[in-house]
């Protein structure tokens, strides 16, 4: 996928292509003037491909014009890329990690849990998911039935045009489960919608769940088989992986129980031949999608330093984790950005205790630091990791010094492993204590902790914690934090929750975040979220 998505011409004619039609709906201003006919577009076999390209190009890309444009109005384009702007959200408004610079708009809010719906992050992030929407919607307008007829297209062709529809209506399910996830709401809006339709209805969890859970259902018998599609195109263990996501949540989302169901979608992945990297940190290299890797990788967002470049999670983590007072860039392959990034004391406690001190997980660097960060101005307080590198496997530089190769892992086997394992223990039919114990135990052996668990070791607070070691910095400690009841309140404060160095308590409303004032006011059919 890395090679398709490297035709920038091929997004670009996506994003005129969409954003002609739905320009109130996103808030988003058309910057480039070369608009093409749909027609001539799809003229040829190759295009359908090309167009889908485009649609994936989303999660990566920002605008027409290279890393500094956006098709966005009003935002800093690295603001408004797709996976930064998830691990912004997911990432420093919880115990593990958080951003120095607090004069970047909107990222204060979200180190202290104290954003409103004037932030700019959760601005970009909500226009960049109905981007996607929008874009699926119209790919989708133009692979029907009738226009397929319309063009004379082969059978054969049509054929693939069918698996191609049905990963672009995977990327339109995600996005409306990050809205699910993030926000609790979205504007529903499909490709039987008029171009153009941008007062769509509001749809709540419950609706947002069941179209996404129908979604993927009925999509996953079009979808090429687990890791028989190319490199980062959804296949059917993305589809699964998303089921099992929704299902493993659906307590938050949907005030029910369906542990059995996450469990099933589980084993489908770990029954497909999907396999742990044999070493730990080949998951977050500049090769990682073409090393060992790649058998665990089920769904990435690519990035590449020369062609597809983006300020996004990874360019910002592998640059920004350079400690102030380390200078340590050289050693992950980039220049840096000293200072950016600095973990909690919580995180660092977590860590250095006994269950993890000698574990290849735990890459924290202490050395004449403080363990608090006590002050957000000092980068020399706070600990930082080294958990990201622009440098291969073999110890290779990637192919530039600031924006990255590494691609960002959105789903891997290893958090298949700890949901089985969580499912398991919230009452899920049809699974082992004994096999969870297992996949625990793989997780550890496979970062050379020796501390191996009982069955009778398993616990909810342990599968927290190993979350956390495992799959920090990867986007899920928000969603984890809330599943488990220690997001708000004051039962689990950390550095700076609440804006208070040691911690307070934080209201409800934080469990989700506020829709943009912006979207509101581009679609009156949105209601904001109680208490902001």
């Amino acid at each position: 996928m890395k090679n398709i998505i490297k035709h920038k011409a091929i997004y670009i004619l996506g994003t005129v292509l969409v954003m002609a039609g739905c320009t109130n709906d996103l808030n988003i201003d058309v910057k480039d003037p070369n608009v093409l006919l749909v027609d001539n577009f799809y003229s040829t076999p190759e295009s359908y491909k090309q167009g889908l390209a485009g649609v994936y190009g989303n999660l990566s890309l920002t605008g027409a014009t290279g890393p500094g444009s956006s098709n966005i109005s009003g935002l800093d384009a690295g603001t408004s890329q797709y996976g930064r702007g998830f691990w912004n959200m997911q990432e420093l408004t919880t115990d593990e990690v958080k951003w120095s610079w607090e004069n970047d708009p909107g990222l204060k809010g979200l180190n202290n849990d104290t954003w409103t719906s004037d932030n700019v992050v959760i601005r970009g992030f909500f226009g960049r998911c109905m981007t996607q929407v929008a874009f699926v919607n119209e790919y989708l307008r133009q692979t029907s039935d009738a226009k397929l007829d319309s063009r004379g297209v082969s059978t054969e062709l049509r054929s693939e045009i069918k698996t191609y529809r049905a990963e672009a209506r995977f990327l339109r399910a995600l996005a409306y489960y990050h809205l699910m996830d993030l926000f609790g709401k979205a504007g529903f809006v499909t490709e039987n919608d008029p171009v153009g339709a941008y007062q769509s209805p509001q749809y709540g969890r419950p609706e947002l769940f069941a179209f996404v859970e129908s979604e993927l259902n009925a999509i996953i018998p079009d979808l090429k088989n687990a890791r028989e599609n190319e490199y980062a195109r959804a296949d059917k263990a993305a589809a699964w992986m998303l089921l099992a996501k929704i299902y493993l949540n659906a307590e938050v989302f949907i005030g029910q129980k369906k542990y059995d169901q996450c469990l099933a979608n589980c084993k489908n992945i770990i029954d497909a031949g999907y396999t742990l990297s044999p070493v730990y940190a080949n998951n977050f290299n500049a090769d990682n999608n073409s090393n060992s890797a790649k058998n665990e990788i089920i769904f990435p967002i690519v990035s590449d330093g020369k062609v597809t470049q983006n300020y996004g999670p990874t360019t910002v983590m592998v640059n920004a984790q350079v400690g102030s007072l380390e200078q340590n860039g050289a050693s992950f392959g980039v220049a840096g950005w000293a200072g950016g990034l600095r973990v909690t004391k919580q995180f660092s406690e977590t860590m250095l205790n006994g269950n993890y001190a000698k574990d290849d997980r735990n890459t924290i660097i202490s050395k004449d630091r403080t363990i608090e960060m006590t002050d957000m101005n000092n980068y020399g307080t706070g600990y930082i990791t080294a958990k990201w590198s622009n440098k291969t496997s073999l110890g290779v530089n990637g192919s530039a010094t600031e924006m990255v190769d590494t691609d960002f892992p959105m789903f891997r086997l290893a958090d298949v492993y700890l949901m089985y394992a969580e499912a398991v223990l919230r009452g899920a039919a049809g699974g082992s204590l004994t096999t969870a114990r297992d996949y625990f135990n793989l997780l550890r052996a496979r970062a050379h902790n020796t501390k191996k668990i009982l069955t009778s070791d398993l616990n909810l607070d342990l599968i927290l914690n190993e979350r956390m070691v495992e799959l920090y910095c990867e986007a899920h400690r928000r969603q984890d934090l809330i599943r488990f009841g220690k997001f708000t309140g004051g039962s689990y404060n950390w550095s700076w929750k609440g804006n208070v160095m040691s911690g307070i308590a934080i209201s409800n409303i934080y469990n989700v975040f506020p829709i943009p004032k912006a979207s509101i006011a581009a679609n009156p059919n949105l209601i904001q979220n109680t208490g902001y």
